[in-house]
């Protein structure tokens, strides 16, 4: 019964998802929904940014091994990334109109900036949405007891998310992830309430938490420990500002404010909600503490939904896997999409400037279906956890591309020189990190980081100084941005 529900619920969401879909028109609605997305939307929309498998199945597995020490890169350097975007990003990058970041690079550098830095988007989200892909599999075994595997619940899984995000785009993604957003946050509060009531309340949860010393946040006091702290603090919460879904969805918007304001409280709220499935994580360890070390030693990321399958009336196990499968879908449809509108505006148009509005929607969802193809391999035959998926997903955008997104916003002198050095110094300097030092105790991604900070102001100060740029800068509206994207199509 329980298995039928949840089926109800996906072509629930496929139906959703087509509904929405009856709103493209063209390749600016399938990309951006026409910017005309409300508050209440966007504001789901980029709390669902984060709030997917990660949340629900890998950092609370990662809480229950490591505490919240394990936790620094997701939930605190997700929020702050997004609360980080909201206030300094949204606004500049709002007002340029564009539709991807690497129309910003194009705008401000050059067409080679461009194009390697949007495959170093695209790259990047090998690693976020294989972690989706993975955690559907794990939904679709526990739901029937190992009757699915979880290659096989990978696969279904991916097909419900690409069925509704190939026909909607944008708007699909925008309304499927509203109403996800509802039943994930009713749905969790609900799980929540009862996980407390099994383990006596909230307290005895929180005192066993801080008594086994999983409160922790701080780093032990010595500069290694230190340091490694601060690095998986800022590959996220900087690695993940040069992104495609996060940038597309505050671009939905219908104005700046929404795009400014939604932004930041999605992140907010993320921060405070993240703490949910922690706690009802937690309260197995007070309930049911065998089923717990049995997996821990197995697979941590079954022990949330093997714990509610065994300890909760089947009522409140329809609400949780609906609320699960509503994040993960959400987040996967978005970051499907992402990295696949950025292939075709910023690569496939560079290499073929011919396209016309009708060929560009067709190719973004061919794309769609490629990506997931390519998803799919990497998920199936990855041996990391979803956790660990999603950390590395965002090394290669702190090393290349958030240095030159900051100069090229803010520091009015910034040249291509200075982007062409700040790009190869990273990227070089990283993959050096990766392929000779893979061992070393500092993470390869934070010499990048330092190395394009160095690139890009030496070539900055030793190129020539952009005439048109201060004029070009001041201006920043989107009267000439949209004079720029219509003269690409």
């Amino acid at each position: 019964m329980l298995l039928w529900f949840v089926i109800a619920y996906l072509a629930l969401s496929i139906a959703i998802g087509l509904y929405a879909a009856t709103r493209v028109h063209n390749a600016r609605d399938y990309i951006v929904a026409g910017r005309n997305l409300p508050f209440a939307v966007v504001l789901a929309m980029v709390f669902a940014t984060w709030f997917g498998a990660e949340t629900v199945l890998g950092i609370s597995a990662t809480f229950l091994e490591e505490g919240f020490h394990g936790l620094i890169s997701d939930p605190l350097g997700a929020s702050l990334c997004l609360v980080l975007f909201g206030l300094i990003f949204a606004r500049p990058l709002y007002r340029m109109n564009l539709l991807t970041l690497g129309d910003f690079f194009r705008h401000r550098y050059n067409p080679t900036i461009e194009m390697v830095l949007s495959i170093c988007i695209v790259i990047s989200y090998l690693g976020w949405v294989g972690a989706q892909m993975t955690a559907l599999g794990v939904v679709f075994n526990a739901l029937t007891d190992g009757a699915i595997s979880q290659t096989q619940g990978t696969l279904i899984g991916a097909l419900v998310v690409l069925v509704y995000t190939i026909f909607g785009g944008m708007w699909s993604v925008a309304w499927t992830t509203f109403v996800q957003m509802i039943v994930i946050v009713i749905g969790l509060f609900l799980v929540a309430l009862y996980a407390g009531d099994l383990a006596g309340g909230l307290a005895p949860v929180v005192d066993k938490a801080a008594a086994e010393g999983k409160l922790e946040w701080l780093p032990e006091r010595n500069w290694l420990s230190i340091f490694t702290w601060i690095s998986a603090l800022i590959t996220m919460a900087l690695g993940s500002i040069p992104q495609q879904d996060v940038f597309q969805r505050v671009n939905s918007s219908k104005n700046e404010f929404v795009a400014v304001w939604a932004t930041t409280l999605g992140g907010i709220c993320y921060f405070l909600f993240a703490a949910v499935p922690l706690f009802i994580a937690y309260s197995a360890t007070v309930i049911d503490p065998q089923l717990v070390q049995t997996f821990l030693d197995q697979d941590s990321q079954l022990i949330l939904p093997l714990f509610v399958t065994t300890h909760m009336p089947l009522w409140l196990q329809i609400v949780f896997f609906g609320a699960l499968l509503s994040v993960i879908m959400s987040t996967a449809s978005g970051t499907l999409l992402a990295p696949s509108v950025t292939f075709t505006e910023n690569i496939l148009k560079s290499t073929w400037p011919t396209l016309t509005d009708r060929q560009l929607l067709l190719a973004t969802r061919l794309t769609v279906v490629a990506f997931t193809l390519i998803v799919l391999v990497y998920a199936l035959w990855s041996n990391d956890s979803i956790h660990g998926m999603v950390e590395k997903a965002y090394r290669v955008t702190l090393a290349g591309a958030f240095v030159p997104l900051v100069a090229g916003i803010f520091w009015k002198r910034a040249n291509s020189l200075g982007a062409t050095f700040s790009v190869i110094l990273g990227i070089g300097t990283w993959l050096f990190g990766e392929l000779v030092l893979p061992e070393s105790e500092i993470e390869p991604q934070i010499y990048g980081f330092l190395a394009s900070i160095v690139g890009m102001v030496t070539g900055t100060l030793l190129g020539p100084k952009d005439p048109h740029l201060p004029k070009r800068t001041r201006q920043h509206n989107a009267a000439s941005a949209t004079h720029h994207v219509a003269s690409r199509r």
